[in-house]
């Protein structure tokens, strides 16, 4: 143990990272932490000088996979007034750029996130927002293109229309895919809303960083059964929904209830009044024949008068029976969907029948509603509930204006991707959240449930034109209609649901992005002014509080933003407890030896101090034998 051990307060080196992944696979090919690329290549048995190579790239692509592995020394600043429910939620709303914002939850999120949803810009033309969105001028974009040759030959003919437009939103889109898929969980998936506009990209950098075999479906959502008006040419009448898993061997993945139009066909009652159809037991479509199948060709013998019906794979029945067997409308030998043991075990869910139409007989499973598998979706959704004008309907619902937000998605689409891919309590993230229509499918999921899903919400504060309906009617940016859209959701449904959602999570914590907690103190020792040094006697900002600290804390030792948190005095100074003991803090200066042994006494799993609590080097040699003696397996850091 060493109380010198200092928190670092950055994000992870994902490409350091890497590279060390690779220098232990192959240790020939780093060489001073540079990658040696060719050489990787040859040992990993590909050929080196190629000429041609089906690839997908843009100008700015090296930037952008580059950018998702960039450490950034920021930090989120919990806002417990902006909140709701803080002590008890475990739902988060995150105000800031979501590259950023993505970066900060790598350790905290990493692998334990089971959905993604976003609604990204779509590049159209008129909703390009982030700041990292690489553009640049004309002349910029020539230079790095190789348009001009040394000489100023021209090697490309690229029109200004062509190419940069696309690449700004590949390179904004690329490392935020990369940082989303390491929050998935190992069976966790991720759904993409987009239009024809930048769907092909979207394909391929998913395809690229989820992996092709990863890809799970496209599905054409029918939010527009109309079609736009002012489309030139077609009217279109849907957008995309991308479905990529992490790792599709190990997807878990559900289906959807069957719907009225599939329960009607279930007509039948049996004694114990439960509800079935009868469906042919004869296999129909590929492979039906007798041929295709031997095993599972047989036949039944039934007997009219006493009911009585049992496999076998004798042709001949005995007096009193007839002999049934898998016949085609063409009159040739087919076969059965099940196998002779399968027929023998369930024989009770098994009846003989006339086929008048075809004049033979059949044999009919007795397909029961209860218990019946979920349905598989399909690519095609026509569904009322994802219709965009529905989300306008919700968003009034709420008490809203349908001015202050266009378009907010129907959440319709949102649960039925919830219902496809999540359980009781899982996590979701939505780092394009816009209105918040995730964390309102979320809460009305579990209102119906009875889960305690978790929502991660992210959306840049991207200012209100002062013109506009939403700054007149109070709202300065996008982050306050959101988070106005979630309290008032979710008082909605807990009193619609009543007693059945006493226990419902409505609440959530506030955080947003902003500048390390701590001074910036990494100069030369010849840069260092005289306003420098004595800004120094602390190096922790003047206006950050102990929350600010703590959650700082949290990021940087990796735990999740969402569990209970208790503070207390002892001894006079103010010791903070996460999650029961997974942290303990004191972040007051000069604090006595009674606050370190209490603290050391309850045998936290960490331990965090400001720097300035001890005076000298001997105190803090005290601490580590405290801790040495009472508490040998925390870990102790300090600030």
């Amino acid at each position: 143990m060493n109380i010198a051990d200092k928190m670092k307060f950055e994000t992870p080196n994902l490409t350091a990272e890497n590279i060390e992944k690779l220098a232990t696979l192959f240790p020939s090919v780093v060489v001073e932490g540079k990658v040696n690329i060719d050489l990787l290549r040859s040992m990993l048995g590909e050929g080196v000088f190629t000429d041609e190579a089906y690839e997908f790239t843009w100008v700015g692509k090296r930037a952008a996979i580059a950018e998702a592995g960039k450490p950034i020394r920021k930090t989120l600043r919990p806002c417990p007034e902006e909140s709701k429910n803080w002590d008890t939620t475990e739902n988060l709303y995150i105000e800031g750029d979501n590259l950023e914002v993505l970066k900060l939850l790598q350790e905290s999120y990493l692998g334990k996130v089971k959905m993604i949803y976003i609604d990204p810009p779509y590049n159209t033309g008129n909703d390009f927002i982030y700041l990292d969105d690489f553009s640049k001028s004309l002349e910029e974009y020539e230079e790095e293109s190789g348009l001009y040759d040394e000489v100023n030959n021209r090697l490309v003919k690229n029109a200004e229309t062509n190419g940069r437009f696309h690449s700004d939103w590949c390179s904004m889109m690329y490392p935020r895919f990369v940082l989303a898929r390491n929050l998935l969980s190992d069976d966790g998936v991720i759904f993409i809303s987009i239009d024809e506009n930048e769907i092909h990209n979207s394909r391929k950098m998913c395809d690229e960083i989820l992996g092709v075999s990863n890809f799970i479906g496209c599905i054409a959502n029918i939010n527009n059964p109309k079609g736009r008006s002012d489309d030139k040419y077609i009217a279109t009448a849907h957008e995309y929904l991308l479905v990529y898993a992490k790792n599709i061997t190990t997807l878990t993945w559900y289906g959807f209830e069957p719907t009225e139009e599939i329960t009607k066909r279930y007509n039948k009652i049996d004694a114990q009044g439960r509800k079935y159809r009868e469906i042919d037991l004869r296999k129909t479509g590929e492979n039906d024949l007798r041929e295709d199948r031997p095993n599972l060709f047989y036949y039944f013998h039934y007997n009219e008068q006493t009911g009585d019906l049992y496999p076998t794979t004798e042709k001949n029945a005995p007096q009193g029976f007839i002999s049934i067997f898998p016949q085609r409308e063409d009159g040739k030998e087919g076969n059965w969907r099940w196998g002779l043991n399968t027929a023998n075990k369930q024989i009770s869910d098994l009846v003989a029948k006339f086929m008048p139409t075809r004049r033979v007989w059949g044999i009919m499973q007795k397909d029961y509603l209860e218990g019946r598998s979920l349905v598989k979706p399909t690519t095609s959704w026509t569904f009322k509930d994802v219709n965009s004008e529905r989300g306008t309907e919700q968003f009034i619902d709420l008490g809203f204006d349908k001015r202050i937000f266009p378009k907010p998605k129907p959440l319709g689409t949102i649960e039925r991707i919830l219902r496809l891919s999540t359980s009781h309590s899982d996590i979701v993230l939505d780092f394009f959240s816009g209105s918040s229509t995730t964390a309102h499918a979320v809460m009305r999921l579990n209102a119906e449930d009875g889960g305690n899903r978790q929502f991660i919400m992210v959306q840049l504060p991207e200012c209100a034109d002062e013109k506009s309906d939403a700054y007149k009617a109070g709202y300065v940016n996008i982050c306050e209609i959101g988070k106005e859209r979630i309290r008032r959701a979710g008082d909605k449904i807990k009193a619609e649901a009543g007693l059945t959602a006493q226990n419902l999570d409505i609440g959530f914590r506030v955080l947003k992005l902003d500048e390390t907690n701590m001074n910036d103190v990494y100069y030369a020792a010849g840069d260092y002014t005289q306003d420098m040094i004595s800004m120094l006697q602390s190096n922790i900002k003047e206006d950050r509080t102990d929350m600010d600290l703590l959650f700082g804390c949290l990021l940087d030792w990796g735990l999740p933003l969402s569990l209970p948190h208790t503070h207390e005095k002892i001894d006079g100074f103010t010791v903070h407890t996460y999650n029961e003991g997974d942290l303990i803090a004191c972040f007051e200066e000069r604090i006595t030896e009674k606050v370190v042994r209490e603290i050391a006494s309850r045998q936290p799993l960490r331990v965090v101090f400001r720097d300035s609590s001890f005076t000298s080097s001997p105190e803090k040699i005290n601490v580590v034998e405290i801790f040495k003696l009472l508490a040998p397996n925390t870990t102790v850091r300090v600030i």
